[in-house]
């Protein structure tokens, strides 16, 4: 489980089909802090590391991606170079800043526009039909991994304002129109709906 809030930024070091795909990231996080088999959470993507290696300045961490979750996630669209937002997993008694995000992606969506307005930015991205009913005005949704607040949703388009921090401290800067985010609606939201 996550909270929403990126630690860091990996740059994809590999990327290919064997198996299963093997993803490698070289990352700032402290290499101590990860071990084989923790949960890191990868452009809103649970994760399992399988391998790691100490560099002089970065942290290389090795993941294997089911063919699932390529089909499932913006996964099929990564290239070497690429930044994905990281989170690694919470602990009890960890500060919960965001929400709780699972690291089960529901479904990628297209970015619309993408305006500056003062300081920040407004994300606008067309969401499928399917997930249109577990999202609301002001509620949380995860974008990449990153819990975000929905500042508005009509014509199955939600409206998403970016502060400095976050845009500086995750990908969202490297999105250009008709580029595909990974979407994961709130959990609560989900439950809520489902019992109606």
């Amino acid at each position: 489980m996550f909270s929403g809030i990126i630690e860091n930024i990996g740059t994809v070091k590999e990327y290919k089909k064997l198996k299963d795909y093997r993803l490698v990231l070289d990352t700032d996080l402290n290499f101590k802090d990860v071990k084989k088999g923790s949960s890191v959470c990868c452009n809103g993507v649970c994760l399992t590391v399988t391998s790691k290696e100490k560099l002089s300045k970065k942290t290389r961490l090795s993941f294997d991606v089911s063919k699932e979750t390529v089909n499932c996630t913006n996964f099929n669209h990564i290239k070497i170079g690429d930044l994905l937002n990281i989170e690694k997993s919470l602990r009890v008694g960890d500060e919960i800043s965001g929400h709780f995000v699972f690291g089960h992606v529901d479904d990628t969506a297209s970015l619309v526009s993408s305006i500056k307005i003062g300081g920040s930015y407004e994300l606008k991205f067309k969401i499928s039909k399917n997930l249109r009913k577990f999202i609301t005005k002001k509620g949380s949704i995860a974008i990449n991994g990153i819990s975000l607040t929905v500042n508005n949703f009509k014509k199955g388009e939600i409206y998403l304002n970016i502060i400095p921090y976050t845009w500086k401290k995750t990908n969202l800067n490297q999105l250009k129109v008709g580029d595909r985010i990974n979407l994961e609606v709130d959990m609560l939201a989900r439950y809520v709906t489902q019992n109606r």
